[in-house]
């Protein structure tokens, strides 16, 4: 995008649009020869299936989805590959009833890549071990229900901010990706105070969409990554 503002290049829109497509095709093709089980499919599509039904659930608060959050906890439970997988497969299954148009290759690159973020920092040890023991009791009870940054243990206790922030930062990196659409596709003349002007009306919507991804991990990420890591044992569905 930056070069396309200094050289003023009139098609560039068009030429980016046929880059995220191909890397798209290149993506899928990948998935593809690596010839999963249907046992490693599966997974991915219920998740793919769930983060659409719940951008549309959410659809009357913009951008408060929980997409991106769920592409992350695929990322980090099923592998990289499977979280691009179901980032992307939610935007292309959810524009179905939001429309398709030529925003979709970009909408399933944004929220793939966040997945396979996911994916390379949850292999990295960057987020919480889910499984780990709290080491005490809440009212009498196990406290296995109590909210992930009340895990007992310091490093568990960093690695959930970290996962909190990655979820803040998704947001601005889904914004980034979309607003490279954006200012190409629509800022005329493509000039550099055009383009800031642009990513600035959106900041508050990626700061949204940031905040919303944080909170639908600090909910869904204990309880999804448990119970996804027992089907993973059971059923060795994780793909790197």
């Amino acid at each position: 995008m930056g070069v396309a503002l200094v050289a003023g290049f009139a098609q560039t829109a068009l030429l980016m649009m046929l880059v995220v497509t191909v890397v798209l095709a290149l993506f899928f093709a990948g998935y593809e020869a690596s010839k999963p089980a249907l046992r490693q499919i599966m997974p991915t599509l219920v998740l793919a299936a769930l983060a659409a039904a719940g951008r549309i659930l959410f659809a009357p608060i913009p951008d408060f989805k929980p997409v991106s959050a769920i592409a992350i906890i695929a990322g980090g439970t099923l592998g990289r590959r499977s979280g691009f997988m179901v980032g992307a497969l939610a935007a292309l299954a959810s524009n179905f009833f939001f429309g398709q148009g030529l925003w979709s290759p970009w909408q399933m690159y944004a929220w793939g890549l966040i997945g396979y973020l996911g994916g390379v920092l949850a292999d990295m040890g960057v987020f919480p071990d889910a499984s780990a023991p709290r080491g005490r009791r809440v009212n009498g009870k196990d406290g296995g229900s109590a909210p992930l940054a009340s895990r007992i243990g310091r490093s568990e206790r960093v690695k959930a901010v970290l996962l909190v922030a990655f979820g803040l930062l998704s947001g601005l990196l889904y914004g980034v990706v979309i607003n490279a659409y954006g200012v190409l596709g629509f800022v005329r003349p493509l000039t550099v105070p055009g383009a800031i002007a642009y990513v600035a009306a959106s900041l508050p919507f990626d700061v949204v969409h940031g905040v919303a991804t944080a909170v639908f991990l600090l909910v869904l990420y204990r309880p999804w990554t448990l119970r996804i890591a027992r089907v993973v044992r059971k059923f060795d569905v994780r793909c790197r």
